[in-house]
């Protein structure tokens, strides 16, 4: 009863195996850089037309896409890691607000920044600047989540979920924890505490090392 997802280090599905770890459950990576080129995009195709990853493929043979989607189905059929709150829990209006938030308001900048030309053309001149004005649109999104939350140990209290997971991956790419660190601190604290854990230091070290 083995997982695969399809994904690549450094990249969104670093969270969804980070969440399969702690679960403890089975599961292989079908390593697809889709930024480095066409060939390594095709090898998503079979499980996502939009070639793009992380891709879950179930046990029992269903396609998941969108990361978002993929842990909160994670954290739902492995209820006993407890890695979000639950139906009625009072803190499961905010998981499901701030689940949705990173990838429509964050990890949606990536694919226009990764390859401006996308929007941008052969211009240098607009392609950089939609490097820069990105990468401010993301801090800028940053610090309105850290106005909006009151961290304790993790994201939304004491416990661990797979927002903190989500957050403490998204928030290494640019414009990287530095600025993350100015514009979020309180939420900074906490992703260091997801950094920190025993449970996936060997992980961190392999699937996003630095």
């Amino acid at each position: 009863m083995t997982y695969t997802v399809y994904g690549a280090a450094g990249s969104g599905s670093v969270p969804v195996e980070a969440a399969l770890t702690l679960i403890g459950a089975p599961f292989e990576v079908v390593e697809a850089v889709t930024w480095q080129g066409e060939d390594e995009r095709d090898k998503v195709a079979p499980v996502n037309p939009m070639r793009q990853i992380p891709v879950l493929v179930t046990p029992d043979g269903e396609t998941i896409t969108e990361s978002a989607a993929i842990l909160i189905w994670l954290a739902e059929q492995h209820p006993e890691a407890a890695l979000a709150p639950e139906p009625g829990d009072p803190r499961r209006a905010q998981f499901l607000r701030w689940m949705s938030f990173v990838p429509a308001s964050i990890y949606s900048m990536f694919w226009v920044r990764d390859e401006p030309a996308r929007l941008a053309g052969d211009d240098p001149a607009a392609q950089a600047r939609i490097k820069a004005r990105t990468a401010d649109r993301i801090a800028h999104c940053w610090s309105v989540m850290e106005s909006q939350i009151a961290p304790d140990r993790f994201l939304l209290g004491e416990e661990l979920t797979v927002l903190d997971l989500y957050v403490a991956v998204a928030s290494r790419w640019t414009p990287r924890r530095q600025r993350f660190a100015e514009i979020a601190p309180r939420m900074h604290a906490a992703v260091e505490r997801v950094d920190a854990l025993p449970e996936l230091r060997a992980f961190w070290a392999e699937r996003f090392p630095g």
